[in-house]
């Protein structure tokens, strides 16, 4: 009877013991005659198992104590062995779970991840963003200084261009942040209908003509377009602008 499953060192244990059911066991003594060596082993162990009961059968097997004290500590030797085998076996199972649940939290689970199809924005959006945040925060508090707009003054300092504004549109602060190419102009802005907007104006390390482009965020809208080296970005908190209309009249004041 050829064994479906393979024989493993634990089923022989087990057929020494005599603990395997009737199927099992005949294909435990298939698997041994067609494997001599491994044959050999396990009748020693049968023999050696054999001994030791009639070692402990009583005094009247083996009178000696000697004896009887030298065959239960090989019997305890012998079952030691094949509960370290055991315990082996589970450590290495332990040691494998580890290191999948250490994979799993250092690299991720492995399975495929979800792709963002669309192009994401520019990485001088995230900056205006930032600055609009900062001059929203600027704008909380109580004025310390009347703001006044140059643009010349600004292109002098920071080689910036600044796009002509619509007559309507009030300067209400213009700070200067550091970015990661040079300094960045945050320009806050109030319509005529009170509506407020943030103009930032960037180099981004790159020349580029790129027409204006719409971003949805949380809790803003933003346009933004770049002409040669300097990049733009037009915000505001209010849907209801038409941003991008904006933005196109802006940068054609550029050219």
């Amino acid at each position: 009877m050829k064994a479906i499953d393979p024989i493993l060192d634990a089923d022989l244990d087990a057929y020494v013991d005599g603990e395997l059911d009737v199927a099992r066991r005949i294909q435990v003594e298939s698997f041994l005659s067609e494997n001599p060596a491994i044959a050999a082993k396990v009748m020693a162990d049968l023999s050696v198992k054999g001994e030791l009961r009639l070692a402990l059968a009583g005094e009247s097997a083996f009178g000696r104590p000697e004896t009887r004290d030298a065959a239960r500590r090989l019997e305890r030797g012998l079952s030691y062995g094949r509960i370290f085998h055991s315990m082996q076996r589970i450590a290495a199972v332990g040691i494998l779970i580890a290191a999948g649940w250490v994979a799993h939290n250092s690299f991720g689970a492995f399975s495929a991840t979800e792709v963002v199809a669309s192009v994401p924005a520019p990485a001088y959006v995230e900056d205006a963003m930032r600055a609009y945040q900062t001059a929203a925060l600027r704008q909380s508090m109580p004025p310390q200084t009347p703001a006044t707009y140059s643009a010349d003054d600004i292109r002098a300092a920071t080689a910036i261009v600044m796009p002509e504004l619509p007559r309507d549109w009030k300067v209400a602060d213009v700070q200067i942040f550091p970015s990661e190419f040079g300094p960045s102009v945050e320009m806050a802005i109030e319509q005529s209908d009170g509506k407020k907007l943030s103009l930032f104006a960037v180099r981004p390390g790159a020349f580029e003509v790129k027409p204006v482009s719409h971003l949805t965020l949380e809790k803003a809208e933003a346009a933004y377009w770049q002409i040669g080296e300097v990049a733009y970005a037009l915000i505001a908190d209010d849907s209801g602008l038409n941003l991008d209309q904006a933005a196109e009249r802006l940068a054609r004041s550029l050219y």
